[in-house]
């Protein structure tokens, strides 16, 4: 009988050894790895400060946002709202993040920012402040009528341009990882760990929608993630250059 009850004790050891002994298998957030570094990824959120951010025209970090858990994250309540920016630039570029949205929520990731604004609302504290350029779609699809009706505003989009394929409903309340690769005038978005879309800026579509006057367009740009007055969490990002 003792026999017995010492196997049985060991087994429930053997059970929580990987969970609780083992912690260590598990990459921390908001780190590199060695090979990471060795590739060229560079870190861009340590998780604990705003280095190397600012407000979306260039004005220091905004109160709409904060640190929690981690992540940069809106904060949503009464007045103007903010996106914010890399201090840093960026022409040919791979670059991933995950991100989680509160039920309901809206949000983006911008690259090849065209220009950006900041205006106030007649009856608002505060000034908008916003990013315009290609947007990478981040939404709870299943009750957002306008992805539901038009695919092309839809999760991992280039918003009003091109849909995912295959068609995505991400789900809210959990952390996705996407990556966002421009490589010359060839464009990728990922969603968890699959490519949905790719496209050329060259694209009469693309051209059409955001060059300029002149018919070019800005290929030195930040990046920004986008307040749209909904709780996003943002961590783990990473960009590698490719030029």
């Amino acid at each position: 009988m003792p026999r017995i009850q010492a196997s049985l004790l060991f087994v429930p050891a053997l059970v929580l050894c990987p969970a609780v002994l083992c912690p260590a298998i598990v990459q921390a957030q908001n780190q590199l790895t060695k090979q990471e570094q060795a590739a060229g990824w560079k870190l861009l959120f340590d998780g604990s400060t705003t280095t190397g951010w600012t407000e979306v025209t260039g004005l220091p970090f905004p109160k709409t946002w904060t640190i929690q858990d981690g992540c940069l994250k809106t904060i949503v309540g009464p007045g103007a709202f903010q996106d914010i920016r890399t201090v840093e630039t960026y022409r040919s570029f791979e670059f991933e993040f995950e991100w989680k949205l509160a039920k309901g929520g809206n949000s983006g990731v911008k690259y090849m920012v065209q220009k950006t604004d900041r205006w106030q609302k007649k009856g608002v504290d505060g000034f908008e402040a916003r990013a315009r350029g290609f947007e990478y779609q981040l939404l709870d699809d299943a009750v957002a009528e306008e992805a539901i009706k038009d695919h092309k505003r839809g999760t991992a989009s280039l918003y009003t341009y091109f849909a995912p394929t295959p068609v995505l409903q991400a789900e809210p309340e959990k952390f996705h990882k996407s990556r966002i690769v421009v490589r010359g005038d060839h464009v990728e978005h990922w969603y968890d760990g699959a490519r949905v879309l790719s496209f050329e800026i060259t694209d009469p579509i693309v051209v059409k929608g955001f060059a300029g006057a002149d018919g070019k367009l800005q290929r030195d740009t930040m990046i920004s993630l986008q307040h749209h007055d909904a709780e996003v969490w943002f961590r783990n990002l990473k960009i590698r250059r490719l030029d």
